[in-house]
């Protein structure tokens, strides 16, 4: 019986494995930020220095971006079940992360266990969001949106911890209990969810697979406005955090009431993501994305001139965190329908190396911004990347290709 023909038959089970899916992959990227959830302590233990207490986020990112290269590059995302990678990309991250504390690992070894994990976690990010489209075809903007919203929730639970009125927990226990998180994604991953009616079949080896997403102009296109958002993002989770603590501490108010305000700036990007895959399925990816773009390109503006506001400054990191993340989704989910349907994940794996790589320039420029020009000015530079994304998204509108996009509504 053919899935085309009997859409409603086909996609039985869809939203069972779509949540599954989004399940798994906030279990396994929380060991993403375990480390980060725990600086203050590690900080106390291994009298870490500010270039340190970088590195243990850089460095995950920087495997990330490395282990995706291997991965689009050899194409494992299009030659193998992407659930059994998908399990085994956890597996590798929670061992790479527990190694930490269950060898008492020094700074030296703990940063290379963490660029371990995020190389392991390149076999879980990509590999979900292939699964998720396998699943949605009228509606894919929505799927993806769902598991990128519940990513976005588990970037919010070590500011959460931070903002707990017993303190933070002890670090190693917090390491521990990511990695039991990410075997569970494992489990949950590898045995609970099954392939899509839309899923393409297994192509052979082609090392030149990577090479043809970039070749192909709308392809670029949503890629390039990726990299816009991509460029944003990052520093806005890292940094913003820390802006409203500096604000918070120099108007007196408290500190417990930054973190919260933190929190809650970034956990909106959650409800922003499922809320802008449902409206980009109804009218298009270009027009949500260039939207939400203006949005945040207008609040890396403003937040430096409200700094000495705490209270508007909350509300602007608020809408900030909805609208940075209301467009990721969307651009995998362009890039998924304009690819090759036989390389859907070689694409989406691509595309999410050259984007985390990027951040990793956002991530170090920001301090040394606020140290010459201090948080009223530090961010403006971020502006640059909804400019380019916006750009890239209405020429990329203006394509015939795009009608390809969100059932022909671009």
């Amino acid at each position: 019986m053919e899935p085309s023909f009997q859409p409603a038959l086909a996609e039985r089970g869809k939203w069972r494995n779509v949540s599954l899916l989004a399940l798994s992959a906030l279990l396994a990227m929380s060991v993403w930020f375990s480390a980060s959830a725990v600086v203050p302590q590690l900080t106390a233990e291994w009298r870490l220095s500010s270039a340190l207490q970088s590195w243990l986020t850089t460095s995950v990112q920087i495997g990330f971006v490395a282990g995706a290269l291997v991965s689009s590059l050899l194409t494992l995302s299009d030659r193998f079940p992407a659930q059994r990678l998908l399990a085994c990309g956890a597996v590798a991250a929670a061992a790479a992360n527990a190694a930490i504390p269950l060898f008492d690992l020094g700074p030296g070894a703990a940063l290379v266990c963490r660029f371990l994990t995020g190389f392991a976690l390149a076999g879980v990010y990509p590999p979900g969001m292939k699964l998720v489209a396998s699943w949605c075809k009228t509606d894919r903007g929505l799927g993806i949106g769902l598991l990128v919203g519940a990513i976005t929730l588990g970037t919010a639970v070590p500011h959460f911890l931070n903002a707990s009125p017993g303190g933070m927990p002890p670090w190693r226990s917090v390491l521990l209990l990511t990695s039991g998180q990410a075997l569970l994604a494992a489990l949950v991953g590898g045995f609970l969810v099954r392939p899509g009616p839309y899923l393409a079949k297994s192509p052979p080896f082609d090392w030149r697979a990577a090479g043809r997403v970039l070749a192909d102009r709308p392809a670029r296109l949503a890629n390039f406005g990726y990299l816009g958002h991509m460029w944003e993002l990052y520093a806005m989770w890292a940094w913003a955090p820390l802006c409203l603590l500096a604000s918070y501490q120099a108007a007196g108010w408290s500190v417990r009431g930054a973190r919260l305000a933190a929190a809650a700036a970034i956990a909106a990007g959650g409800l922003g993501s499922l809320l802008a895959g449902k409206l980009a399925d109804r009218w298009g990816r270009t027009r949500l994305t260039v939207w939400s773009l203006a949005i945040s390109g207008v609040c890396c503006l403003a937040a430096g001139p409200l700094f000495h506001k705490p209270g508007l400054l909350t509300a602007l990191c608020v809408v900030w965190g909805f609208a940075v993340v209301a467009d990721s989704a969307q651009f995998s989910a362009a890039v998924s329908e304009l690819a090759d349907p036989c390389y859907v994940g070689t694409a989406l794996t691509m595309q999410t190396s050259l984007g985390f790589l990027l951040t990793t320039v956002t991530l170090r420029v920001i301090p040394p911004l606020r140290d010459l020009l201090g948080w009223e000015r530090a961010f403006m530079l971020l502006a640059l990347g909804p400019v380019f994304g916006i750009w890239s998204m209405l020429r990329l509108r203006g394509l015939p290709e795009a009608s390809r996009m969100a059932g022909g509504r671009r």
